[in-house]
């Protein structure tokens, strides 16, 4: 039976991570060439993942069942523009972070390995069309990512991974439950399904099961006040694991908030949209003001995210197609933002200062970097939300988190790349491997790129919109 050519991109985007990380559990990831086996493995996904997003924009949503069972009995795989543009640029920050760590040395059997299959799991529940196959991808990153925050085993790395595997066993619990209960209600797994079943049923039933999924989703963002987990992890973190799991892994966050609020559940999204506004208003606040506070750059990174994340779910929460855009394009940049600089943090010498400042100007939304146009698309959303007061609530709170973002990427910069103190993080001494250097100076140019060539992100955030608010 021919294959159409649609369905063997989204089978080779899916397929070709969990190949790899089969092959190289078997294998001493210490050895240099494991790695690059690694990282070329990776870059094909990523460009399996870049040709799908294509075809997604220019053709619509790309379907398979795997192992030609029939629907509702094998594995479906689905890609739209929104699962194709978190899965490309989730693939793209480990990418990144796993030829940034293979190029230092790597220090583990277990770390290729360990990231390949994290990357498995994210493609799988970013194109997935069953909401049980969605959880089972996320409980398969969320494994790999329990091992990858006590990687080199040092005890605040143990420690960290041991919170970091409670709360989200927490969070898995809660959504399974959520899951369960969906099923209840609609008889159904298939997403598709469910969003066409789950209008005639009682109000209440539904709004319990989507504060359930809420609450799990915002556990694994580190959402204000689920928040209490993610410095301590980030912070405890080698610095690649700490570009994955904030620029990667918390995509699912982002991506579960979307697809479950947006598309399966939008009417009691609408319902709680103003405590999400609330809610997503005191992570940027709280976030930014702890950042402040702080002068290790680990940890004004890891509140940043805290209040980076907030921004998501204020989009999210003035909902239709101006606030679904933001919140992908703003998720995206976000994204690319805390894969640069966590990656950067962990480096000294010529090229990294610069890099560093390109990512600190994108976080505080300073053109022409990517986070410019995240900025932009925010105000925007928030001049659409409604009555003019609200509108003007949010633009002072975009304004207001953009300036205090600023402050504290200054206060990083100024203490770790201008006039480090020599017993600092930022001493001067030896610089680190030109190699490593190169990939965070081309994160920055990317996130110029992004900047000056806007079209290509905001054409997929504008489809991803529109297939959450039920257009073409």
């Amino acid at each position: 039976m021919r294959v159409p050519a649609e369905s063997l991109v989204l089978a080779l985007a899916v397929g070709i991570p969990w190949a790899l990380a089969a092959a190289l559990s078997l294998l001493d990831g210490r050895k240099r060439w494991v790695g690059w086996v690694a990282v070329a493995g990776l870059g094909a996904t990523l460009a399996a993942l870049a040709r799908l997003a294509v075809l997604v924009v220019g053709g619509g949503r790309v379907e398979m069942t795997a192992g030609g069972w029939p629907e509702g009995v094998g594995i479906t795989l689905r890609a739209d523009a929104l699962g194709a543009t978190f899965a490309l640029v989730s693939v793209g920050v480990i990418f990144a972070s796993l030829l940034y760590e293979v190029l230092g040395g790597v220090r583990s059997r277990t770390f290729p390995a360990l990231v390949v299959f994290m990357t498995a799991g994210l493609t799988g529940l970013f194109l997935t069309g069953d909401v049980f196959n969605f959880y089972v991808f996320f409980e398969v990153s969320m494994t790999a990512a329990y091992v990858l925050a006590s990687y080199r085993e040092q005890d605040h790395q143990v420690r960290a991974a041991f919170i970091f595997a409670v709360i989200n066993l927490l969070g898995s619990v809660v959504f399974l439950i959520g899951v369960a209960a969906l099923y209840h209600v609609t008889g159904s797994l298939d997403m598709v399904t469910i969003a066409e079943r789950i209008d005639p049923v009682q109000p209440n039933s539904v709004i319990a099961i989507a504060a359930a999924i809420f609450v799990a989703f915002s556990l694994k963002l580190g959402l204000f006040p689920f928040h209490f987990w993610l410095p301590a992890v980030y912070v405890g973190s080698h610095p690649p694991v700490a570009a994955i799991l904030s620029g990667a892994l918390a995509n699912i966050g982002s991506y579960g908030l979307l697809r479950f609020g947006g598309g399966l559940l939008p009417r009691e999204l609408e319902f709680g949209s103003a405590v999400v506004v609330v809610l997503g208003t005191a992570s940027i606040i709280y976030g930014a003001l702890q950042a402040i506070s702080r002068r290790d750059t680990s940890e004004v990174l890891a509140y940043s995210a805290i209040g980076q994340a907030g921004y998501v779910l204020v989009a999210l929460g003035v909902g239709g197609t101006v606030g679904y855009a933001a919140a992908v394009l703003y998720a995206v940049v976000n994204s690319l933002n805390k894969g640069l600089l966590f990656l950067a943090a962990g480096l000294r010498g010529p090229l990294v200062g610069p890099a560093f400042a390109v990512g600190a100007f994108s976080v505080a939304g300073v053109p022409p970097t990517a986070g410019f146009l995240g900025k932009v698309a925010l105000f925007e959303s928030g001049l659409a939300s409604g009555t003019v007061p609200t509108s003007v609530a949010l633009v002072v709170l975009i304004f207001l988190g953009s300036a205090l973002s600023f402050v504290y990427s200054f206060q990083i910069y100024q203490s770790r790349f201008w006039a480090p103190k020599p017993d600092d993080q930022g001493d001067r001494g030896k610089p680190s491997p030109v190699a490593p250097r190169v990939v965070v100076v081309l994160l920055a140019a990317l996130a110029l790129a992004v900047g000056l060539w806007p079209e290509p992100l905001l054409a997929l955030s504008e489809t991803a919109a529109d297939i959450l608010v039920g257009g073409p």
